[in-house]
């Protein structure tokens, strides 16, 4: 059960990362550069990620945006790596 329960929010996280690549897709096509929409989505990422961890009361303290750094940082990094393993 629990492997299918993992495959499952695979899938949606995989849903998920395809709407915002298609969103950001459509700000480009309507004019807006690259490098802006990507500074949009990471901002409206961090003020999602604080609202996910403290709901509308306030902000991360630094501990948590050290942990939210590791986190973005261990997410590029994977993107990175299966870029580069899709290229080989």
């Amino acid at each position: 059960m629990a492997e299918s329960n993992s495959a499952e929010l695979a899938e949606q996280r995989r849903k998920g990362i395809e709407r915002f690549i298609e969103l950001a897709n459509t700000m480009k096509d309507e004019g807006l550069p690259p490098g802006l929409v990507s500074d949009a989505l990471m901002s409206a990422s961090g003020v999602y990620v604080t609202y996910a961890i403290k709901g509308n009361s306030g902000g991360l303290n630094q501990s948590g945006v050290e942990k939210v750094t590791e986190m973005y940082k261990s997410c590029l990094e994977n993107v990175q790596r299966s870029r580069k393993e899709e290229q080989s």
